[in-house]
């Protein structure tokens, strides 16, 4: 008969858990490198990943630009007066008719997010300028107004809209 003492249990224990931690640390280290490379890259991301942007430090009539997929993107926190003035256009007098409730987010009127290029041939309009205190570009007089409505000039459509959503009420997702 043969005797055991505790001393080789816990050897024998100490060797186990020794290995399982190891084995363990092992796995670990194997499979972090395996998720991160699931991330897109950078490139990725630039090419058309979506972005969050905080609107919360833009104050009211401040309009700042992004970028996402390679273009600007206008993102205006308009005043009081200028979504009344935006309302009340006359959709008749306009070369692409399209009320600014379509070019808004509903509840959010106060914010108009555009692709800041002129559709006339591709240039950047510039924020709070020209004859309607919207977008003008001064590369061939394009006028649009404070919805991104073209009211003037060779631009034959309104700057575009890019697709996004309210994350919540100060953050949104482009993309």
């Amino acid at each position: 008969m043969t005797t055991v003492s505790s001393a080789e249990h816990s050897r024998r224990d100490f060797l186990y858990i020794a290995t399982a931690a190891v084995g363990a640390v092992g796995a670990v280290a194997a499979v972090v490198p395996l998720v991160s490379q699931m991330n897109p890259d950078a490139s990725t991301i630039a090419a058309g990943a979506p972005i969050e942007v905080d609107l919360g430090p833009v104050a009211e009539g401040q309009v700042i630009k992004v970028f996402w997929r390679g273009k600007p993107i206008f993102i205006s926190h308009r005043t009081k007066k200028e979504i009344e003035e935006a309302q009340n256009v006359q959709l008749s007098s306009l070369p692409d008719p399209q009320p600014d409730s379509d070019r808004v987010k509903k509840g959010h009127d106060q914010w108009l997010v555009l692709i800041a290029i002129c559709t006339h041939l591709g240039c950047i309009p510039l924020a709070h300028q020209g004859d309607y205190d919207g977008f003008f570009c001064p590369c061939h007089g394009s006028q649009y107004d404070s919805s991104g409505r073209i009211r003037r000039g060779p631009a034959p459509k309104n700057l575009f809209l890019p697709p996004y959503e309210f994350v919540s009420d100060s953050k949104i997702r482009i993309g």
